[in-house]
């Protein structure tokens, strides 16, 4: 693997300087030579005139944030990641590359998840260049590259887990994103190392059923909210009922045998567990009547 060289080269106002004063020389030394039609005065005016042209590309600009990969005739030489006015080897060749940070959201994907569920689900990579030469010279399209590995790693993520837990402790996407986004902060890491490319942040944009199986995967949540929440009406009323016996056998208000016991039991069941009022029914005669 090709491993990043960083180069700090020569500061660019002094050679840009001395550029600036051997092409002014050389007008003057060429203007003297033609009127003193002096052939060698000439020449070395012409010399100095090719030796500007042949140094002058070598100066360039770096910005913040961005770097410079330089190679010599198909060799890498380094990179120049400092910001600032330099001066290279002016055969060498410069490519230009950024190190800001960059994000992108991947494309709704149609996935199965791991309980064979159709699903949607998108992403959103925060990202950036650490290793210029690696970036640059062991993928073709780091850019490109980055995209594509991106949305393997969430195909991979999504059918690693059910879209949502249907017992205590299962993870699944819905449930546990922190757990999610640490995955695949983790396959991206892995999948991007080798172009040189740091992962900064990966959390999931999007997450939903397929709209084959929407209604129907709705429809099952709808009865899985009902069925926890009958549980929990009937739990309390269990406990209600227990309390309302206790306090009457504590108090001595009413003496109740087995029968009676399991009848009242029943109509405050009825009571408590049904979804509308009730209507009460007063008794005018005795309790066995």
């Amino acid at each position: 693997m090709i491993r990043e060289k960083v180069l700090r080269p020569v500061p660019g106002l002094p050679m840009a300087l001395f550029l600036l004063a051997a092409g002014v020389f050389a007008v003057g030394l060429f203007i003297t030579g033609a009127q003193s039609e002096t052939g060698s005065t000439v020449a070395i005016a012409v010399g100095l005139f090719v030796l500007v042209g042949v140094l002058a590309p070598g100066l360039m600009l770096n910005q913040p944030n961005e770097a410079k990969v330089l190679t010599l005739f198909g060799r890498y030489t380094g990179s120049v990641k400092e910001s600032g006015f330099w001066w290279v080897n002016p055969f060498t060749v410069k490519k230009r590359i950024s190190l800001r940070t960059r994000n992108f959201e991947t494309a709704k994907l149609k996935v199965n998840d791991a309980a064979g569920n159709p699903i949607e689900i998108g992403a959103i990579v925060v990202w950036r260049v650490v290793d210029t030469a690696e970036a640059m010279f062991e993928v073709d399209d780091y850019e490109n590259y980055t995209r594509v590995q991106s949305e393997s790693a969430v195909r991979t993520l999504a059918s690693s887990y059910a879209y949502d837990s249907h017992s205590a402790g299962e993870i699944s996407l819905v449930s546990h994103t922190n757990e999610v986004a640490t995955n695949l902060m983790g396959q991206l890491t892995e999948r991007l190392a080798k172009a040189g490319v740091e992962v900064k942040e990966a959390r999931i944009s999007h997450l939903a059923y397929a709209p084959e199986i929407a209604q129907a995967m709705l429809q099952r949540q709808q009865a899985s909210a009902i069925i926890a929440a009958r549980y929990k009406i009937v739990e309390g009323a269990v406990g209600m009922v227990e309390n309302a016996l206790e306090l009457l056998a504590q108090k001595n208000i009413l003496h109740l045998d087995d029968e009676r016991k399991a009848a009242m039991v029943s109509n405050l069941l009825v009571v408590l567990c049904g979804e509308r009022g009730t209507t009460p029914i007063v008794n005018a005669g005795t309790l066995y009547n």
